[in-house]
């Protein structure tokens, strides 16, 4: 006999499959210093005193760090994250209504740019951790010349 799944089986099934990119995800949420980088950011974070109420800091940090990890445009990040089941659960967002625009993705990028902030993100994770430094200056598309860390 046939057996048919139901619907909310076969989401668990969905939710419990592990891909390759989820599995990632997984590795930089466990190296990746969230709070520190969150205070690095905040005080040059809109403010939210006029206009619309800013989104929030940790999604926008989210973003753009796989903006930079998958090379996407600020556009096709948005359009992932309301697609790939992985990266909505590593943003933490369950709906495409949380979702900021890709204009507010570049205007995230270009505080960070103005601010000397990149450099300083990527330092907090790659000096502690040597062994990383390969693979994170890989990911983050920064140019290994550009940076200064003293390493020989």
């Amino acid at each position: 006999m046939d057996k048919q799944i139901s619907l909310s089986a076969l989401n668990d099934e969905l939710s419990q499959a592990r891909t390759k990119k989820k599995k990632f995800l997984e590795q930089i949420e466990r190296i990746v210093p969230w709070g520190e980088w969150i205070s690095m950011i905040r005080p040059y974070y809109y403010k939210g005193e006029r206009g619309n109420k800013p989104y929030d800091l940790e999604l926008m940090l989210r973003l753009y760090l796989l903006q930079n990890l998958y090379n996407l445009s600020d556009e096709g990040t948005v359009a992932e994250v309301i697609d790939s089941r992985a990266f909505s659960e590593f943003c933490g967002v369950d709906s495409s209504n949380q979702v900021p625009n890709g204009d507010t993705l570049g205007r995230f990028r270009n505080i960070l740019v103005r601010n000397h902030l990149q450099e300083q993100l990527f330092a907090q994770v790659v000096y502690p951790k040597k062994t990383l430094y390969i693979i994170l200056l890989y990911y983050l598309n920064l140019n290994l010349r550009s940076i200064s860390y003293g390493f020989s």
